[in-house]
């Protein structure tokens, strides 16, 4: 997907909106553990419920990946079954020596057909760049997350004063560009949130961390806004998991249309629609 179309997306349906598939079995609705397989069954589920209100979705493989082989079955399965419209994202966290890297990027990419992988920077950049190669597909840098590990290295400053994470973002603009480069920015450092933006103006930052692990959408939007919108706010447990009863797709909806609805009234006051 380029550029043009995410944000033709985002104008048409009035959001900015992705949504985290990270289905877990011990917390997914128990009449559902009857099917053949019950993860694609909530995933579809929840698809068919929110696709309205979502220009993403973005499925953790690490949540499809412990369940072996039926696994990465039910993670195809999924991506296959998005609407061809929607920006769909690896979460996959990979990045290793070029040409490791580059077969990653066959497995997401031309395999899988994503428009989206997230990658770990702190290899370089030969682990970065075979993912930039592949036209009309997008890098998601980790550069500041939104878990309390984040501390440990993201923010280490240099002699000069400069933290990791800024160094990262400098970095990585010369490998790629804003139309197939984005960044991850957790929700929880929004005090970070506008210095990011600041380094990045019109680069796309996907934005964990709403909802379930504190962040706000308000403030992220008041720190983190950008060229085109320039955002993507993820959501995951707390559209997932909204109800554990039968009606867990109709209170997914209900979630999404919440944050939906909020950010129709942002892009309105940002004259974007």
């Amino acid at each position: 997907m380029t550029r043009e179309e995410l944000i033709e997306q985002i104008k048409r349906k009035k959001s900015f909106l992705c949504i985290g598939l990270d289905p877990d079995l011990v917390r997914i609705p128990a009449h559902l553990l009857k099917e053949e397989d019950p993860i694609f069954a909530f995933n579809k589920s929840i698809i068919d419920a929110t696709y309205d209100l979502a220009v993403a979705y973005k499925p953790n493989t690490a949540f499809y990946e412990c369940h072996g082989a039926k696994g990465w079955e039910t993670l195809q399965k999924t991506i296959e079954y998005l609407p061809k419209d929607v920006f769909c994202i690896a979460d996959a966290k990979r990045g290793d020596i070029g040409n490791t890297s580059t077969y990653y990027a066959k497995t997401f990419f031309e395999n899988m057909n994503c428009d989206a992988v997230t990658v770990a920077p702190y290899m370089g950049e030969d682990s970065v760049k075979p993912f930039l190669e592949f036209e009309n597909k997008w890098v998601i840098l980790l550069v500041l997350t939104s878990n309390k590990g984040a501390f440990d290295l993201q923010l280490i400053e240099s002699k000069e004063g400069e933290t990791l994470y800024e160094n990262v973002i400098k970095t990585s603009q010369n490998w790629g560009t804003e139309s197939n480069l984005m960044y991850v920015v957790g929700a929880t450092k929004t005090e970070q949130l506008a210095h990011v933006r600041s380094l990045a103006p019109n680069h796309f930052f996907l934005v964990p961390g709403v909802g379930a692990q504190g962040g706000t959408l308000e403030e992220v939007v008041q720190f983190g806004w950008g060229k085109d919108c320039g955002l993507l706010i993820n959501s995951s447990r707390g559209i997932l998991y909204a109800s554990s009863g039968v009606d867990f797709a109709e209170s997914a909806r209900k979630e999404a249309k919440i944050l939906q609805t909020e950010m129709e009234a942002i892009l309105t006051s940002k004259k974007m629609i």
